[in-house]
């Protein structure tokens, strides 16, 4: 089990094939997450998950919008309320129809532990080995471990060898 796993070697591969076809460069920054009550979202994001409070603003009588930052990223979550998109473009998605979400850190047994302390349901840490899935840690990019919000949006902790900003 010496070198790279085989979902590192995908990870690269789809990277090297992005960096060589696409000029403009792009990044993900927020992911809309659907939710049923915006204040039961904030307060389980904000202080379940230790999720940093960019925005809470009440635009009009009837529209909201929340932006969390998990510590570290790059990319935030929006809760709304009131707020449709235009609908030739895109339609509302359901609450807890957002499903496998990921967030890294480079220690994912602290990364549950920490989440668990916090009243997080979360999973055991598994990874995927030759009979399917297992509990315990894996190789690299290989140890995961699974918990949902309130409306069941699901998300996946997984361990990452490096801090973002070394890889």
């Amino acid at each position: 089990m010496g070198g790279p796993s085989w979902y590192a070697a995908l990870v690269l591969f789809a990277a090297t094939r992005a960096v060589e076809e696409i000029s403009v460069e792009w990044t993900l920054e927020v992911v809309m997450v659907p939710v049923s009550d915006i204040d039961r979202a904030k307060d389980f994001y904000a202080q379940k998950c230790g999720f940093k409070v960019d925005i809470d603003m009440q635009i009009s009588e009837t529209t909201r919008v929340v932006q969390l930052t998990p510590t570290g990223s790059r990319c935030s979550i929006v809760l709304t309320e009131g707020m449709a998109p235009p609908a030739e473009w895109a339609s509302v998605a359901a609450p807890g129809s957002l499903q496998g979400m990921q967030v890294c850190v480079v220690d994912v047994v602290a990364g549950r532990e920490e989440l668990a302390g916090r009243g997080v349901d979360i999973s055991p840490v598994m990874h995927l080995g030759e009979k399917g899935w297992e509990e315990g840690k894996g190789d690299t990019w290989n140890s995961w471990a699974y918990f949902r919000d309130p409306d069941g949006n699901g998300w996946v902790l997984q361990e990452a060898p490096a801090p973002l900003s070394e890889r």
